[in-house]
């Protein structure tokens, strides 16, 4: 069986992760549904449709991009003692 140390911390990454993931979902659609589409109707024209996947795609790649960067700091901060 394992620690419940080791399981209380698990279940706190697995919350963190979902709080991050729900905070990039706010984001994306506060960011990317403001820029592109301008007026809202009953659908997405064809053009809002492409404008919003590319936008998801910078913001998410971005959004990678600065985590990795961010848990690398954090990483070598732990291993270093700090």
């Amino acid at each position: 069986m394992s620690d419940p140390k080791q399981q209380l911390m698990d279940q706190v990454r697995q919350q963190a992760a979902l709080a991050n993931a729900r905070a990039l979902v706010e984001k994306l659609n506060e960011h990317c549904f403001e820029r592109c589409v301008p007026r809202p109707g009953a659908s997405l024209s064809s053009g809002e449709s492409t404008c919003y996947t590319h936008c998801m795609e910078k913001y998410m790649s971005a959004w990678n991009t600065v985590s990795k960067q961010y848990l690398g700091h954090v990483q070598k901060g732990v291993g270093s003692g700090q």
